[in-house]
Parts: C-alpha cells; structure tokens; sequence
C-alpha cells in the first residue's frame, strides 16, 4: 500500500469525468510553472538527499520532511508560490518521486474498479460498470514510463524494446498490464484492475441485484455439497468475484488448494493454500505453467481445487481431478454461453496434446462438470447472473444442459438501464436427493417460474 494517501485529499477533483464545471470549481494553478518547479527540485532532492532514506519514512515524517526541504529550496531560489500550490507541488513531487504518479488519487478512490491509461494524454476509468474520461495526465511518455517501471521492478520483471509487454501487480493485489511502443501506437499503454480489499459474498451481490436470493440459496447449497462447478462469462463480467464468493461457503474442515496466474482469490477460510504460475524469466527459464500447479496440486492432499481460470491445457488435468474424487472444484472459462463453455473445454482438452478421440474427451466432461454459472455484463454496465445449467449425464456423451434459473429482460429504459427479473424455468435439478444427503436441502419452490415483473 501506498504511503502517500494524502494524494486522494489534494487530487480528488482530477479523479471527475471532465465537464466545465468541475474545472471552474477549483482554485487555479498555473499547472505548467508546477511541473517546472515539481521537475527541477525533483532533481535537486536527487542530488542533494538520500532518496531511499525519505521512501522509508512513516507518512507524516515525509510530509513534515518535504515540506521543510521544499520551503527551504523556494526561498533559497526566492520563489513565491501560494499555500495550495505548494501543496500540490509537494504532493506531486512525492507522488512522482516514489508513486504513482497522477495515478494516485485513482487508486486510492475504492469505488473505481479499472484504471485505463492511452500514453499520456488519456486516463480513464470504470466506477459502477461505466466508463469515464478524466482530465488527469502525464507530464510526458518519460514521466508515465517512470510509473510503469516502478511497478514491475518490485517483482523483477522489467519492460523494454526486447519484451515491450509486461503483466504485474501491484502490493494490494491489483493486476496490472502495460504495453509500450513500437507494440502500441499511442506511446506507454496501462491497465490496472483494482483488488478489492476485502471479500465480496454472495448476500452482497444479492444486493446489488446480480443474481436472486433464490439463486444465491441454491448455489451456496451446490458448494456445500461438493459438486462441481464452471463459472462462464466474458472480460470484466465479474468471474473471480464470484468465484472469490463461492469459496466463502466451503466448510472450515476441508483443505482448499487455490492455483491461479496471478494471484486474486481472497477466501477467508482457516486452511487455504494459494500457488501462483510464474511467467519466464528474461532468459526465457523458470516459467511455472498452470498446467504444473495442478499436477502438483494433486499431490498435496487437496479437498477442493480452486482454478482462478483455465485457458489452456490445464483444463485436462483439472476434469481430471474433478473426475477422480476431487469433488467440488471451482474454476472459470473465458466464454459467452454454457454451450461456448463446453466447446472452449473441448477444445483446450485438444491442445493439451491429450490423443483422446472427441467421445472420450466429451465423456470427461459430462462426468466431470456438474453446473455451468453463466454471468455478464450488460449493455448498462450492470452485471448479472444469467443461467444456471446443469449438466445432464448421458449415456452417449453428448452434451446436454438443462438450465434451472435464467435471467429474464423485458427492456430497457429511455436512461439506457437494463430491464428484467430472475426467474427460475420450472426444471427441477436432478441433485436435489444429493443436496438433502449433505444436509443442504432446498426448498423445491424455489423452482417454481416467476411472473413477468413478479418480485
């Protein structure tokens, strides 16, 4: 975590869409004599003090430091500034100094999920599933180039003409990728996707009106009673939030055995064991693939198995493992349907160089998987649970779902928001003798079809 949270005091006004208004409600700062005077007492702290000694400071002793060494080189270079600019210019030299930047504030503002930055001129981000423009930007390509390079070098990675792309992450988890010239074309491309400090539940998306409570009872019991289950959907449709919510509800005496890419699961259960794959190093050696992860997963006396997203040939050691009596395994896929689910399954299955003719490969699939959770996100930026399906187990191995809820839309209003209800379709699980056996009944009118508009 950043030291400097101060930032978010003396900069939230950038974090706006732009729009007149929220400009002319500032102060004015001469915004080109700041980034003068922020670049030129920025080399001189270089010069004259030890910068790594300042970084080690508790927030308060930076802020009482800066301050004294800032006054002390304005009236040294007899320069007069009023109190607020000071105050930005402080902030901007410890922002650019050892943060991130004008990229702060964004950060520190929890109810901003993605920060988008289109070289040095374009920021954007999402809040509430909308995007938004703001008027933040880098001095120059140097300045964002600097931000990106504090970022991966904590974890020795590094970005360059050699290898131009880099995926990272941040103290508190967020993912970040960046891209640079000549791969993009608009100068240092970067995309951060905030981590949520603190686990989301299922009551929680209930709430925000992603799924019934209805949905959300029957898909707590089908945890409980180990079955296993895919989580579909396309980017930013909320995957690794339910995935992260579903966890919650594994019992406390089972092991848990976390794999993902990058590290995001945040499940608050007393035994959990996260791993994470390695990405090669500049060398092109120790890459710890995903594939490996589950292997070894196996070998570690795991009661679930939670696979952050399978996206290659992983996906056949993991319906392995489902189908080897390691029940109630989690995982996500990349796709648009139930249907498009089980073909990108399919299909990974293929490239894990498995020499399985297709009715096998679909037999590992239909006795592996036992519910598909379809999610997206709407043309209002809402996101919603859109089925629940459960595989059918048949004798010819074709692949046959039968989808239990789904959410139904009616319209969408003259503002552009999304009209529907969650409705349940009327078909009755075949799991429920199961449910009743793991002391997680249902009550079987939760099955019952809803009215148009019908709460």
């Amino acid at each position: 975590m950043s030291l400097f949270k101060r930032a978010k005091m003396r900069s939230s006004s950038q974090v706006r869409p732009v729009s007149p208004r929220s400009s002319s409600q500032r102060r004015p700062v001469n915004e080109s004599r700041i980034e003068q005077l922020a670049q030129h007492f920025k080399a001189r702290l270089l010069r004259e003090t030890d910068l790594e000694k300042l970084t080690r400071m508790s927030s308060s002793e930076l802020r009482v430091t800066l301050d004294r060494l800032i006054g002390r080189y304005l009236a040294e270079e007899q320069v007069v500034l009023p109190r607020h600019e000071r105050d930005i210019l402080i902030g901007r030299i410890i922002d650019e100094s050892v943060g991130y930047g004008p990229l702060e504030p964004l950060l520190e503002d929890e109810e901003i999920t993605e920060i988008m930055v289109n070289g040095p001129n374009e920021v954007f981000y999402e809040k509430k599933g909308k995007l938004y423009k703001t008027d933040i930007q880098f001095s120059s390509e140097e300045s964002l180039r600097n931000v990106i390079d504090r970022i991966v070098a904590p974890i020795g990675r590094r970005i360059d003409v050699s290898s131009p792309m880099v995926d990272a992450r941040l103290p508190d988890g967020s993912r970040v990728n960046a891209v640079i010239p000549p791969i993009s074309l608009k100068g240092p491309l970067l995309s951060i996707r905030k981590f949520r400090k603190e686990p989301i539940y299922l009551d929680e998306l209930v709430g925000f009106g992603s799924l019934s409570p209805e949905m959300a009872q029957f898909l707590t019991s089908l945890v409980k009673a180990k079955l296993n289950l895919i989580i579909s959907g396309g980017t930013g449709s909320g995957k690794t939030t339910l995935l992260n919510a579903l966890a919650c509800y594994i019992p406390e005496d089972e092991r848990i055995i976390t794999i993902e890419d990058m590290a995001e699961l945040r499940i608050p259960h007393p035994h959990v064991a996260g791993m994470e794959g390695r990405p090669p190093n500049v060398e092109g050696k120790g890459e710890v693939t995903i594939r490996q992860l589950v292997r070894n997963a196996l070998r570690m006396r795991p009661d679930r198995i939670i696979v952050g997203e399978v996206r290659g040939a992983e996906a056949f050691d993991m319906l392995q493992a489902m189908n080897t009596g390691h029940e109630g395994s989690l995982t996500t896929v990349h796709a648009n349907s139930p249907e498009d689910a089980l073909r990108r399954l399919e299909a990974m299955v293929i490239m894990s160089g498995a020499e399985l003719p297709s009715s096998v490969i679909r037999e590992y699939l239909v006795g592996a998987i036992d519910f598909i959770i379809q999610i997206g996100r709407l043309p209002d930026g809402k996101r919603k649970m859109l089925s629940i399906s459960e595989m059918e187990k048949s004798e010819d191995s074709t692949f046959r779902l039968r989808e239990i809820f789904r959410f139904e839309q009616t319209g969408v209003t003259d503002e552009g928001a999304v009209e529907g209800y969650f409705t349940a379709t009327g078909v009755r699980p075949r799991c429920l003798q199961r449910l009743k056996a793991y002391g997680v009944p249902v009550d079987p009118a939760i099955f019952t079809p809803k009215k148009r508009g019908m709460d």
